[in-house]
């Protein structure tokens, strides 16, 4: 077993996008000097030069221990933590161009929140697979963590879980600063299912704001959408707490709440009545995680036997053309139950 250093001074963010810049901010307001990798030079240079990425974080000024390259040779030299910070689907490719680089005793850490389609696999399962680490050593960051508000260095918690309770340690050390405030968990599949399966369910609330519905319906979906995030947990062995914590209902009461959160943005265009590809247009032609984890969670939850009815009516809605107002009426019209059942 590698001997872990709670002094983690340097740190590499492999992804450039708004929650890697984020985090890279955090990091280097806690002390730390940070090297980003960004797959376009461009963005490294405004990192480096100007201490900023207005591609993805316009008007924020980072701290000056932050610098970027587009080389992740260079990015990972020295490094004594790595922080993956590239969407869960594009993991697996990303890090397999990268494990060859990465410095043996850095402690990995991920950004992603999602289960990967095909394999079905939580991101620290990707990690652990590809870059031939033991079982447990990957640490994995969760939460309420809507990127800009953490960029402007409002208030926020998170998660850093992990099952070896000393990696998540020295993560929690080197991320703790003024205004961000890391608590440890050794709940790695609670923290990680939280975080994939509320993009879900902010998809359904961004369906119900763009159908004109109101609060009441916003905390339906949410607090069963809760429920169907503690039985998939709880099935895979999460301890339920997690769910009542900050990578659970914490991440989903933000992710659905806010119009920050793409995934709610999304949903809301479709509610509207807009295709996949027109909501896709008007978010900037990019995707939200949610309609990719959709289908990977729904594929997840069914091999277990599973009831996860809000994910399986996203997955209709975006993979198979259902009418939002018709997958709501659905929803509505299952059968009688009790609540816990």
């Amino acid at each position: 077993m590698t001997v872990v250093r709670e002094d983690v001074q340097r740190i590499t963010v492999l992804g450039a996008g708004s929650w890697g810049t984020a985090f890279a901010k955090v990091l280097g307001d806690a002390g730390r000097d940070v090297t980003m990798w960004a797959r376009r030079p461009e963005v490294a240079e405004e990192i480096t030069s100007a201490n900023t990425n207005n591609s993805y974080l316009p008007g924020v000024a980072l701290p000056g221990r932050i610098t970027a390259t587009a080389d992740p040779r260079a990015a990972l030299a020295g490094a004594q933590a790595v922080v993956l910070a590239v969407p869960s689907q594009s993991l697996r490719a990303n890090l397999t161009e990268w494990r060859g680089m990465l410095p043996p005793e850095a402690i990995l850490v991920s950004l992603a929140k999602g289960v990967e389609l095909g394999t079905l696999k939580r991101m620290s399962e990707v990690i652990t697979e590809i870059a031939e680490v033991r079982d447990g050593e990957v640490v994995v960051v969760s939460g309420p963590n809507l990127a800009r508000e953490i960029a402007q260095s409002q208030p926020s918690a998170a998660v850093i879980a992990c099952a070896d309770h000393e990696r998540a340690v020295a993560i929690q050390k080197a991320s703790f600063n003024q205004y961000f405030r890391p608590y440890t968990n050794t709940d790695v599949i609670g923290c990680e299912l939280g975080g994939a399966c509320k993009n879900v369910i902010a998809l359904s609330c961004g369906m119900a704001a763009g159908l004109g519905l109101g609060t009441n319906t916003m905390a339906t979906l949410i607090t069963r959408g809760l429920a169907e995030m503690a039985r998939l947990g709880t099935k895979l062995g999460a301890d339920p707490l997690t769910f009542a914590g900050l990578a659970g209902v914490g991440d989903l009461v933000a992710t659905c709440s806010s119009p920050l959160s793409r995934n709610r943005t999304f949903g809301e265009h479709l509610g509207r009545g807009e295709t996949v590809e027109q909501a896709q247009l008007a978010g900037g032609g990019q995707v939200a995680e949610g309609v990719m984890s959709c289908q990977s969670i729904r594929e997840l939850a069914m091999s277990l036997g599973v009831d996860m009815p809000i994910t399986d009516a996203m997955f209709r809605v975006c993979h198979e053309g259902v009418d939002p107002r018709k997958a709501g009426a659905e929803l509505l019209g299952r059968s009688q139950k009790h609540e816990w059942s």
